[in-house]
């Protein structure tokens, strides 16, 4: 791995991204009405980010399987679908959905990445529990983040309060390191897995990370719909998905992607 430490004011030039990203996921939440539709909620990123100098990451993304880049400027996940929904306005969201939103920008060079669930009116309690363990995985890695921690320790800890809960976690994508480029080393997993005890991480004061737990209600297996984007659980239950852009600090760790 090429584990590349940021400097305070590489930091700082990612937290102005994150600020973006944390005011258009707001507007986003607020605006995640029964009725909107996807489309709709991409519009509304892409003016935000024109309007904050910022570039969309997702937008043109290439596809590694050969299908047409990425559309959007966000990716909208609705219930079985765990990640990399495409927005369209023919998906209309409705009342007791989980809408899963992940959005990131780049501005003078850095990237902020980050994601949030929301539910639609009123949900499901199961959907709603669903949406709050993945949420507190997300806590429980910002809050045991700090020089000298190994990551398999914090991955177990998230994936414990999944199982708990009578949940699974996506162990087929993971969170990563971020800065120029919105995927850099390391892998970031939720889970602990063989190969992570083997090769563990071990955290620096400069890393910086999106940590992004994505859990589902049922089978932790996902399948790629016929878009070649879209992740969906296999067996139909719902996910959710909670990302936050985070660096390590002397004393722990700062959420760059919060206002």
């Amino acid at each position: 791995m090429a584990i590349i430490l940021r400097s305070r004011r590489e930091i700082e030039i990612m937290k102005k991204a994150g600020e973006i990203v944390a005011d258009v996921l707001l507007k986003l939440k607020e605006s995640a009405v029964a009725g909107q539709t996807t489309a709709q909620l991409n519009r509304i990123a892409e003016d935000m980010t024109a309007k904050a100098g910022a570039e969309a990451l997702f937008k043109g993304v290439r596809n590694p399987y050969g299908y047409k880049p990425f559309p959007a400027a966000v990716c909208t996940s609705i219930n079985q679908q765990v990640v990399h929904g495409i927005p369209s306005d023919n998906v209309i969201l409705r009342e007791g959905d989980i809408l899963s939103v992940d959005f990131g920008v780049r501005i003078d060079g850095y990237c902020g990445d980050a994601a949030l669930s929301v539910g639609i009116g009123q949900i499901d309690p199961r959907k709603q529990l669903l949406m709050d363990v993945t949420a507190r995985m997300l806590d429980i890695a910002i809050e045991n983040s700090k020089p000298g921690e190994k990551w398999s320790r914090i991955a177990k800890l998230m994936q414990e309060a999944a199982k708990s809960a009578g949940f699974s976690v996506v162990t087929e994508f993971v969170g990563h390191g971020i800065g120029t480029q919105m995927h850099e080393d390391p892998k970031v997993p939720n889970f602990v897995s063989r190969d992570l005890l083997s090769h563990d991480i071990l955290l620096q004061e400069g890393m910086v990370m999106a940590v992004e737990p994505m859990v589902n209600m049922g089978t932790s297996q996902v399948i790629t719909l016929k878009d070649g984007w879209t992740v969906a659980t296999k067996d139909g239950k719902p996910s959710a998905h909670f990302e936050h852009t985070i660096a390590i600090t002397k004393s722990g760790c700062e959420v760059l992607t919060l206002k």
